[in-house]
């Protein structure tokens, strides 16, 4: 007999849980870092060095704490990683040994800039979440939050950020528990978008907002329709 099927809505409790965001002094993480410590999530911001990444816990309060790179992946149950893209695969490398065994979301978007605007890069691994997975096997890797505005998540002034993040791996609990810290953030939505393999067209995309943006002078994200629950 098969086994019952699962209720997409039904998401884990993930408020106990402990956040770490490597690159967390960079607009993208701290910005995700500012939201989640005010929605009452114990948030650790890591940084190559010690003292910014202090700074930056201090600015976002909320009981944020800041620590180097190490000692934060070490201190936290999930691991974001929103480092710049050149620094990815080394930074990564460096972790595996305490990054093991921890959800790691990934939500660097590998992009180029030029006169023309940006454009995504090729990845070798296929992208930049495939290459977390394949640095880190002893990890569960989630590709998630590569859309989200970090001008909008900085913006305090706004209590919701009415948007939605595709999350994608190949560990239902893994990325269940993402959709879930999504959640947290008011306004934000966490969706299933598929296995880690569909990674690079969902991080390529961020190309194309940026020249939304840019064009409307806009601070657009994704929004599905016909989806609920």
């Amino acid at each position: 007999m098969a086994a019952p099927k699962r209720d997409p809505w039904a998401l884990p409790d993930v408020s106990g849980l402990t956040v770490g965001v490597l690159g967390g002094t960079g607009e993208q993480g701290r910005g995700l870092a500012t939201r989640w410590a005010r929605a009452g999530q114990r948030v650790v911001i890591g940084s190559r060095d010690p003292g910014r990444a202090a700074a930056a816990a201090l600015e976002v309060g909320f009981g944020a704490t800041g620590l180097g790179n190490r000692d934060c992946a070490l201190d936290s149950e999930v691991v974001v990683v929103a480092v710049p893209w050149a620094g990815h695969g080394e930074l990564l490398t460096e972790l595996a040994d305490v990054l093991a065994g921890k959800i790691v979301i990934d939500c660097v978007n590998p992009l180029g800039f030029d006169a023309a605007g940006a454009y995504p890069l090729g990845v070798p691994e296929g992208s930049a979440a495939e290459q977390a997975a394949m640095l880190l096997p002893d990890s569960r890797v989630v590709a998630a939050f590569h859309h989200v505005s970090a001008v909008t998540l900085l913006d305090v002034s706004l209590a919701e950020v009415e948007m939605d993040v595709l999350v994608l791996g190949d560990d239902r609990d893994a990325t269940d528990l993402v959709q879930a810290l999504a959640g947290r953030i008011p306004g934000i939505r966490g969706l299933y978008a598929g296995r880690l393999r569909n990674t690079h067209q969902v991080e390529a995309l961020t190309a194309n907002l940026i020249s939304l943006n840019r064009r409307y002078r806009a601070h657009a994200g994704i929004g599905v329709t016909g989806v609920s629950g």
